[in-house]
């Protein structure tokens, strides 16, 4: 897989607002982001998207999603609900080639994403 600005966040290269880390899993805010809350989830394993996943990724992608039910909880949003959305592909507005999943959240999401008015 190419350098990209994920795996430059994981080796420490581009600092980031990180609000969980342990050694399979890094969440830190969105720099662009489209709610109040919109946290990105990444494995620290090169992945590029659900769609280049492998049968060993399943555990590791599985616990990206407790991990954003962790961060939900922490950042007082799990009771009024959010959103955890994966892009795959251009078509699906992946910008980024590397799995991430967003958590977005703080506000009621309108269907599509952004925070209703």
């Amino acid at each position: 897989m190419e350098d990209n600005i994920f795996l430059k966040i994981i080796r420490k290269e581009i600092p980031a607002d990180i609000v969980y880390e342990d050694e399979e899993i890094l969440a830190f805010r969105d720099i662009h982001p489209i709610a109040p809350v919109h946290i990105l989830i990444i494995p620290k394993k090169s992945i590029e998207s659900i769609a280049r996943m492998e049968t060993e990724d399943v555990p590791l992608i599985g616990k990206m999603f407790l991990v954003a039910r962790g961060i939900a909880r922490d950042l007082n949003i799990s009771e009024k609900g959010y959103k955890l959305l994966i892009r795959v592909g251009k078509d699906g507005g992946q910008e980024v080639p590397h799995l991430h999943l967003h958590l977005l959240g703080g506000a009621r999401l309108s269907e599509n994403i952004h925070p209703v008015k």
